[in-house]
């Protein structure tokens, strides 16, 4: 799942807009290549309007045809969407997370997925945050605690 790489909020909440562009595109390619399912969870809503070009997903990961794009109003995937509901119509018990920004979507994601009994992975080099120190924490602290954190290739050399 690839979460809010919309070019705003990367512009606005990614501490290494470029690398986290391309980790993120080079997981997103081998999870295609894989055959696993990628979901896009974009944020509308308050300053994010579906008018302004620059709310639209950023060039470097954009959706191949038939990729399942949703759309939050929350900054968790889960609380606005049918996101849970997607996931268990695919078979899927574990969710691959890809966001921006670590301590927002990724965040949130993290928490919901394992109070609904979703084991997760986040990518951390494929996700980013304003603060480089809060992104570390969550990264080697947090979320290691309740799922497993790899970065881009060992994501790619595990599938």
């Amino acid at each position: 799942m690839i979460m809010d790489f919309q070019q705003r909020i990367i512009a606005n909440n990614a501490s290494d807009p470029e690398n986290v562009v391309k980790q993120a595109s080079a997981a997103l390619q081998g999870a295609r290549n894989a055959g696993i399912p990628v979901i896009y969870v974009v944020h509308r809503g308050g300053a994010l309007t579906d008018y302004d070009p620059d709310v639209e997903l950023h060039e470097g990961v954009l959706p191949a045809e038939g990729e399942v794009v949703i759309t939050k109003t929350r900054p968790g995937p889960f609380s606005t969407t049918n996101l849970d509901v997607t996931l268990r119509e695919l078979g899927r018990d574990t969710v691959v997370i890809m966001g921006v920004s670590t301590s927002g979507c990724v965040l949130s994601c993290t928490r919901w997925a394992v109070d609904v009994n979703y084991k997760f992975v986040v990518v951390s080099d494929a996700c980013s945050d304003g603060d480089t120190e809060v992104h570390r924490v969550l990264t080697e602290k947090v979320y290691p605690r309740f799922g497993t954190v790899v970065n881009a290739q060992e994501f790619l050399n595990a599938i």
